[in-house]
């Protein structure tokens, strides 16, 4: 059994839908736990952290369990082998937001929970034709959002003595190949502008972190993404073989 704890919000929610079913195609036993606060970043997470606030949504292995519990409760709750967090996406580019609140944060659970190894996930860059109110930080360009959060993603876990969960050089890389490219008429890895494709761009991501946390390969993986969310929506096998052949070219574990 493999525990592993996300203290994030919906780009964690995204990432951790499918990871318990492909960790299980892969004959990988997992407890897959997100904590959910919308647009969360880490100031509020260690705000959290220091009042007991108990404001996350527990979603387990891919749901929601309508249960609300804070840092303290969850850190406590398994001996946890994993315990993964980021910065907001809006934030994510801009390198002065993450201290000293990810120094915190990292020290406090390594303190509780030293037996466990923390990482964090690279979040992505907003698509190119998104409306999210934050993206005219990053002057409405994928590009710049994307070369700005890996620069700041990779100063913070350097300096902490962190892997990185590489979800945002990953989705980029899918970009770049059809069925993917969105600027001639391919699929969107979004289904909002910044959220992920319920199928594709959610399925991409738990492949990356399956991959990131146990080093198996998910070129074989025979998991097929079915999700409340798209019921009606087909799946296209040659666009996950994509996912998959980027993935393995991408990452070295």
């Amino acid at each position: 059994m493999i525990n592993i704890l996300s203290i994030g919000n919906s780009f964690s929610q995204d990432a951790t839908h499918y990871l318990h079913k492909i960790a299980e195609a892969g004959g990988v036993d997992t407890k897959v736990v997100n904590l959910y606060i919308g647009g969360c970043n880490l100031e509020r997470h260690w705000s959290n952290v220091q009042s007991g606030a108990e404001d996350y949504l527990y979603e387990l292995n891919g749901k929601s369990t309508e249960k609300y519990i804070s840092v303290q409760e969850a850190l406590r709750e398994e001996k946890w082998d994993y315990i993964i967090t980021q910065q907001a996406s809006h934030d994510s580019g801009w390198s002065e937001t993450y201290e000293p609140f990810l120094g915190n944060l990292v020290c406090y659970i390594r303190k509780q929970v030293p037996e466990a190894e923390i990482l964090m996930q690279e979040t992505w860059a907003y698509e190119i034709d998104s409306t999210h109110g934050n993206f005219p930080r990053y002057h409405n360009s994928q590009q710049e959002m994307y070369e700005r959060l890996r620069k700041a993603y990779n100063a913070a876990a350097d300096r902490h003595g962190l892997r990185l969960i590489p979800c945002g050089d990953i989705i980029q890389k899918l970009r770049e190949n059809p069925p993917f490219i969105y600027e001639e008429g391919g699929i969107s890895l979004c289904r909002d502008g910044f959220h992920m494709n319920y199928i594709y761009g959610r399925y991409a991501l738990a492949a990356v972190w399956y991959k990131s946390i146990t080093g198996n390969s998910v070129e074989d993986n025979t998991y097929i993404p079915m999700t409340s969310s798209a019921p009606d929506e087909k799946v296209d096998l040659e666009a996950l073989k994509v996912i998959k052949c980027i993935i393995e070219r991408n990452m070295a574990v």
